[in-house]
């Protein structure tokens, strides 16, 4: 194996673990969350969605080195239009991503099953057909919300988050967070978004953090409850946040890095 092959796989099993970690972390608070009453979470939202943005800033501190941590296929594609990642590299980082979900989904699954099993009994739901407790892993429209503005949705927040990350991680950003810090802002950003915007789809941003846990409850015994979901729904939080995170990115780069400081002191060009 040569040096090239040897350092891909590095990232890829680091793109896995990041991943495997961020879901295992949502999906568990979001199993504390639903399924137990009362809720240690109900009347605190807020713990949920910093568990959830913590959940990211240890997948950062734990693979950063390795691959970068990008953990989220919107990301991905967003660093190879705009900060020179190579475009051989996305489709395999998407796939150790989604991987990464599937098995975080797992661990979840082994940790809460006779939770979850409990829960669908009390209520008398089915898994095929009522998909009981499914939102432990995957995400699902809320009240009032159709597909298409989820879709609208899910290009918003991710286009937020990416905005953010672009800004965070920008090399000509003098208030940028320094040294290691990034990765708790990161986090915080992650939990902003689910503060604020959580309810209406479950805040997906990220196509492989939905696709890989729908996956796995695909094959675990949701069946269509969970795949192709309600409504066809799956592709949403795939389509969405794609879209999104490339706006984001865009936004960032033709509004406001030509203007940074550093940037225009060096008299950079745009493509600089």
């Amino acid at each position: 194996m040569n040096k090239t092959t040897f350092a891909l796989l590095g990232e890829l099993i680091a793109e896995c673990l990041a991943t495997l970690i961020i879901v295992m972390i949502g999906d568990s608070v979001v199993a504390m969350y639903a399924l137990y009453d009362p809720s240690p979470y109900r009347l605190s939202y807020w713990g949920l969605s910093i568990t959830w943005g913590l959940g990211v800033t240890i997948a950062i501190y734990v693979t950063g080195a390795v691959s970068g941590t990008h953990a989220n296929p919107a990301v991905t594609l967003a660093l190879a239009c705009y900060r020179g990642f190579s475009w051989k590299k996305v489709v395999p980082y998407w796939v150790a991503q989604v991987v990464g979900g599937f098995l975080g989904a797992a661990l979840v699954y082994t940790l809460y099953s006779p939770v979850i099993v409990h829960f669908a009994q009390a209520h008398h739901l089915d898994f095929v057909h009522d998909g009981a407790a499914g939102g432990v892993f995957f995400t699902a429209p809320g009240d009032a919300i159709t597909p298409l503005h989820a879709l609208g949705d899910e290009i918003i927040l991710t286009a937020f988050l990416v905005l953010g990350i672009f800004a965070i991680t920008c090399e000509y950003n003098t208030v940028a967070p320094q040294a290691n810090s990034g990765a708790l802002i990161i986090g915080l950003l992650v939990a902003i978004i689910g503060a604020s915007s959580g309810n209406l789809e479950g805040w997906a941003i990220n196509p492989a953090r939905d696709f890989g846990p729908r996956l796995f409850c695909f094959i675990a015994g949701w069946g269509p409850s969970a795949l192709p979901g309600p409504q066809n729904y799956w592709w949403v939080p795939v389509v969405g946040p794609l879209l999104g995170g490339l706006a984001g990115a865009t936004l960032y780069q033709v509004l406001l890095r030509p203007f940074m400081p550093a940037r225009s002191a060096r008299s950079a060009t745009p493509a600089d």
